[in-house]
């Protein structure tokens, strides 16, 4: 919608359950960029650290090959992320990712809740898939931030892990489907 043909809205209308921005709050679209950045930069390096857990914890072996290929893909993103903030002249930092943190903890709560076997196995995949689904729509905003800017590198390299998220989902959904969820049904 463009700006002109936006409705007007009175300032009243305008402080009635508008939340009160942080003064550090980003005025623009670039400090939103490098925001996000900050913030799938943080939940990359987390899951360097949740992701083996993960694998210890499955006993499907396509689903352990699965866990440790998007492992090593993950570290190349971390790589990529950091040549995306050289690309916009910053320093690569974390900003504490509340939403990754809570999909990591999710999903060792699974570990928690199954007993090791095909029904964990579901259990991680379903874990796995949620981080992905995250990873996607972050890394999709951050490509068309990126392409809005004028970013086009950065654009190609957020591009690039994008894929590779969108292929992670895939695979995780071919192990589900053509194995685990199966096993993990006839286990009842």
């Amino acid at each position: 919608m463009k700006t002109e043909d936006r409705k007007e809205i009175t300032n009243k209308e305008a402080k009635a359950g508008v939340t009160k921005a942080k003064s550090n709050a980003a005025a623009g679209l670039t400090e939103l960029f490098e925001d996000g950045l900050k913030d799938i930069y943080w939940a990359e390096k987390a899951l360097i650290k949740a992701i083996p857990l993960m694998a210890k914890n499955a006993t499907s072996a396509d689903l352990i090959e699965a866990l440790n290929s998007h492992l090593t893909e993950t570290e190349d993103q971390i790589i990529r992320l950091e040549k995306v903030f050289e690309l916009i002249d910053k320093k690569a930092s974390a900003k504490k990712c509340d939403a990754m943190e809570g999909l990591i903890e999710e999903g060792k709560g699974i570990l928690e809740e199954t007993e090791l076997g095909v029904v964990r196995d579901a259990g991680i995949i379903a874990a796995s898939q949620k981080i992905e689904h995250y990873e996607i729509a972050s890394y999709g905003t951050l490509r068309q931030f990126a392409e809005t800017l004028g970013l086009e590198e950065a654009a190609a390299l957020l591009e690039e892990t994008l894929d590779e998220e969108k292929g992670a989902d895939k695979k995780l959904t071919d192990v589900a489907v053509n194995a685990v969820n199966f096993d993990a049904a006839e286990a009842e």
